[in-house]
């Protein structure tokens, strides 16, 4: 079966329901949000999606990450009257 991921398209098995794509594309289920056809689809309601032949997906995963950088607040010369 074909299906359109994120603009591009896929061959994948007969049968897999939506939440047995996200487990075969190796993505945290916790992290990612979909749409299919232009609809969001609730997490609760994955195993229950079966996949059809030129659904689209838009599939976000969210990444944590960056760097923890420590903010320090200067005081301006205008800090004496209360000001910042």
């Amino acid at each position: 079966m074909r299906l359109q991921i994120n603009g591009e398209e896929h061959e994948i098995a007969d049968g897999l329901s939506l939440a047995d794509l996200i487990a075969q594309l190796k993505m945290k289920p916790d992290r990612v949000a979909v749409e299919r056809n232009g609809e969001i689809v609730a997490r609760n309601q994955w195993a229950s999606i079966a996949l059809l032949d030129r659904d689209r997906l838009e599939i976000v995963h969210f990444v944590g990450g960056g760097q923890t950088r420590k903010i320090r607040l200067a005081r301006c010369d205008a800090a004496d009257s209360g000001e910042w």
